[in-house]
């Protein structure tokens, strides 16, 4: 359950460079833009009402009960960066289903009695009013906090590269008590990916109409830099990967 309440939702263009340089030498401020608007601003406050969202990633096991019931379709690999067989292996019944579409995970949580959270829904169960880095806070990123790529270190959480177990690591959860808001995999919101607005709003439904659909939180691929809750990103929503997965989300007042 997140209780509702106001927050400053997204971060300037320069606070996004200055959390780039402190992992990596190789940050470009324009990285940070989309047709020169900051891709992960203006801070702009937001008012949130009561909802609801999973605590963990939908996993495989989850997944497979929509596929078995005739409403949702199977990923488009049952394979991980790692694992030959991995969505139809009991062994990963409890890790992140990937390779799904937006449609695809769309379609899941409407089977489930939920939708996908919204971007403001999402990024404010990661960070909430303390406005954090990261889902536990602000302490940088270790593999007991979220699943990644280390740029420091130049090493992976998991050996290889890969998804990891969706309720493994309970000191990186979010203050509502959510895993893996930061790494392990991307996850699908409901928005179009598109500049957010510089004024105040209430339960956003969306800042744009662009075709493209929004990622958050990172991924077992991503640097530490990528992970932190503010940061975004927008693809198709017909595309797949192994670095991809969702969860939903309900307003409280439905």
């Amino acid at each position: 359950f997140v209780p509702g309440g106001t927050f400053s939702m997204g971060i300037t263009i320069e606070e996004a460079f200055a959390e780039c340089q402190k992992f990596r030498n190789d940050c470009v401020k324009d990285q940070y833009t989309i047709d020169q608007y900051t891709m992960e601003g203006p801070p702009h406050e937001v008012t949130m009402s009561d909802f609801w969202i999973d605590q963990t990633e939908v996993t495989n096991a989850k997944y497979r009960e929509c596929v078995m019931d005739g409403v949702c379709t199977p990923p488009t690999s049952s394979t991980s960066n790692t694992r030959s067989s991995y969505y139809n292996s009991s062994t990963y019944n409890n890790y992140p289903v990937i390779y799904v579409s937006w449609t695809q995970a769309n379609q899941y949580c409407a089977w489930a009695g939920r939708n996908l959270p919204t971007e403001a829904q999402w990024e404010y169960a990661a960070r909430g009013q303390s406005e954090s880095t990261y889902p536990w806070g602000n302490d940088a990123p270790t593999c007991e906090l979220a699943n990644f790529l280390s740029n420091k270190k130049d090493e992976y959480c998991v050996s290889g590269g890969d998804t990891w177990e969706v309720s493994g690591h309970p000191a990186g959860k979010s203050w509502v008590g959510a895993f893996d808001l930061a790494g392990n995999v991307w996850e699908w919101v409901y928005d179009d990916f598109a500049p957010y607005p510089s004024f105040a709003i209430g339960d956003p439904l969306g800042y744009g109409t662009s075709g493209d659909k929004v990622w958050r939180g990172g991924s077992w691929l991503g640097f530490e830099d990528e992970i932190r809750s503010t940061h975004r990103f927008g693809i198709i929503p017909s595309d797949s990967a192994s670095v991809l997965g969702f969860r939903c989300a309900l307003w409280a007042k439905e």
